[in-house]
């Protein structure tokens, strides 16, 4: 070995603890699911998205940059998948369900393991900002030594307080070997001082030469382990000349012995940082397992507290009354995405079983019971259609204006309940009044434009343009299902001048019927008239056709629908319904006569 000096190098590289495991980050997941309305509306397609340990829906993707409807925590949520549907999830906070279905069961396993991830992160305190760190080394040695260097070759990068724990291993290996290498040089040296016999063992070097050239003749570790009373001069000799070839070993041994010390020292130091914060992160986890204790202790008693309190929707409290637990808003929501449900659906069911039409062409018998109530009733309504001006009277506000059509309303309630009479004027061009009252009037064809009937049938034919009917309303979640008893008659209006339009008239009125009692259904009572006035334009030429003749339609209606519901929801269904009757009834009575003669 040369005699240059090699200092020691300490490096010191930073790594991770092995205690804790590499934090990845949280994936963000979005995409369309479907979401129960919690209404007979049914399953929406919704977007979810999964992000900083948050699930938030949008209506659509679309109108993200509008606001989440609605949010949950996911450290709190319990997500389950459902026992038969292999599609669907829920996630639930506390009385909050969210039922969620994803398009096929790969695509609901890829949101239950993002969710569960997102909630363990955000369980737990190691986040990014506070994950605990821990700081390993690596130590490298340089030296003049070839021991020290076969020593350093053996270090590997380590990670915590074993791999620091097996740096300390060898460098006390290092150690022991360099100490007995340096004590077998002492041990020689005080050997030769003692028996004094350096001087006279000059003579003999000579012919020791061949015999030390080579070191391998007596090792260091051989000559340690001689006694020293049985050293020989020749021995002596051998011994003093191979150390003193090597005394810029020496020197080399010694600056590794500080190097290898030194690094023991910095080994040591990170070993006790280590077990320090070890210390800190037990002393962490410890507050956590504490914390989560109080938290389950807690949700424990909630449970056992809420356990007899299990809601149940559509239950009594969520059904139409006075106490009803719904909101408004909710209220209408419901009846709202149901009314649209209603007109989507084909009617599946006809009353096949009524009574069959009389044969002879009767008009209602003046000796007949309800020949009062009906002559009674028409009177009226002809009577009020005549008396009023064109246009509304104050008291009656305009609620919609589409042109051609109008509705127009009167503020009415009694004990609570919404009465407020409703007036629509409309004309539709290519067809008579007598065309619109007669499907109007029809008992055949009411259910193929009345969609929100559940079932209709004839109680009794009075007279040939009077009979009684029974309906049956779909009903509308959450409010009570009702139906109607009521006669409908239809008239032909005499004309006051030959030049007066020609006139019909539609009247419908709640009535009671032995075959026909109130049952389980809220029964509605209503007094409704249709009355037609056609309109011809004769043209210069030829005969009158479709396009020269048009139909002004008033409709007016007072009905109380029963029961108990919010008033505001009423008027708000209203407002909704009436345009949208009179469009889909008149659209059918145009199908209708298509292509057949005119009905004047």
């Amino acid at each position: 070995m040369s005699g240059e000096t090699h200092a020691g190098v300490l490096s010191l590289s930073d790594d991770e603890d092995d205690f804790e495991d590499d934090e990845e980050p949280l994936p963000e997941l979005s995409g369309t699911l479907c979401k129960w309305t919690n209404y007979l509306h049914g399953w929406q397609d919704r977007y979810i998205v999964l992000k900083d340990s948050t699930i938030s829906y949008y209506k659509s993707e679309d109108e993200t940059a509008f606001g989440c409807r609605g949010a949950v925590s996911v450290l709190k949520a319990h997500v389950s998948p459902h026992q038969f549907d292999e599609c669907r999830f829920d996630v639930s906070v506390n009385d909050s369900v969210w039922y969620l279905r994803a398009s096929n069961p790969e695509e609901r396993q890829t949101w239950i393991d993002a969710i569960e991830l997102h909630k363990q992160q955000a369980d737990s305190t190691y986040g990014s900002e506070n994950s605990l760190r821990r700081h390993g080394s690596m130590l490298s040695l340089t030296s003049g030594a070839s021991l020290s260097q076969a020593s350093s070759s053996s270090f590997k990068r380590g990670r915590g307080l074993k791999e620091k724990l097996a740096e300390m291993e060898t460098f006390r290996d290092i150690l022991c070997r360099q100490i007995d290498t340096l004590q077998s040089y002492f041990d020689s040296c005080a050997s030769a001082v003692t028996h004094g016999m350096v001087h006279e063992l000059a003579s003999e070097h000579d012919d020791l030469d061949d015999d030390l050239d080579s070191p391998h003749n007596a090792t260091t570790h051989d000559v340690h382990s001689l006694k020293l009373e049985d050293l020989r001069g020749r021995d002596l000799a051998s011994i003093l000349q191979q150390h003193g070839g090597h005394s810029v070993d020496f020197k080399g041994e010694a600056l590794t012995f500080k190097a290898t010390t030194a690094g023991s020292i910095v080994t040591l130091s990170h070993c006790i940082e280590l077990m320090g914060q070890r210390e800190e992160s037990f002393k962490r986890r410890l507050d956590r397992e504490i914390e989560k204790r109080k938290k389950f202790e807690e949700a424990y008693k909630a449970l056992m507290s809420d356990r007899n309190k299990k809601v149940i929707l559509g239950g009594p409290d969520y059904e139409e009354g006075p106490h009803c637990l719904i909101t408004e808003d909710e209220f209408y929501d419901a009846v709202d995405a149901t009314l649209d449900k209603l007109e989507k659906e084909e009617e599946k069911k006809k009353k096949l079983d009524a009574p069959s039409k009389p044969e002879l062409a009767t008009s209602l018998s003046t000796e007949h019971p309800f020949y009062k109530e009906v002559d009674e009733v028409v009177s009226n309504h002809l009577r009020r259609l005549l008396t009023e001006v064109k246009e509304p009277k104050e008291d009656w506000m305009c609620i919609v204006d589409q042109g051609d059509l109008k509705v127009f309303k009167r503020e009415l309630e009694e004990n609570g309940v919404p009465l407020d009479p409703m007036k629509a004027v409309c004309t539709v061009k290519g067809i008579t009044g007598h065309e619109v009252c007669h499907y109007f009037w029809a008992f055949d064809t009411r259910m193929e434009w009345e969609a929100t009937l559940e079932a209709s049938r004839v109680v009794e034919w009075l007279s040939d343009d009077t009979f009684i009917s029974n309906n049956i309303i779909k009903r509308v979640w959450p409010a009570s299902q009702r139906d109607a008893c009521f006669w409908s008659h239809m008239r032909h209006i005499s004309k006051s001048n030959d030049e007066g339009p020609d006139s019909w008239i539609v009247v419908n009125y709640s009535c009671e019927h032995d075959d026909c009692p109130p049952t389980k259904y809220v029964r509605i009572t209503m007094n409704v008239a249709l009355i037609c006035e056609t309109i011809i334009e004769p043209p210069a030429d030829g005969n009158i056709t479709r396009d020269n003749i048009s139909c002004k339609i008033t409709y007016t209606a007072d009905v109380n629908p029963g029961g108990w519901a919010p008033a505001s929801v009423l008027r708000a269904v209203y407002k909704r319904e009436y345009p949208k009757f009179l469009r889909r009834f008149t659209s059918f009575v145009e199908e209708k006569t298509q292509g057949k003669g005119i009905m004047f």
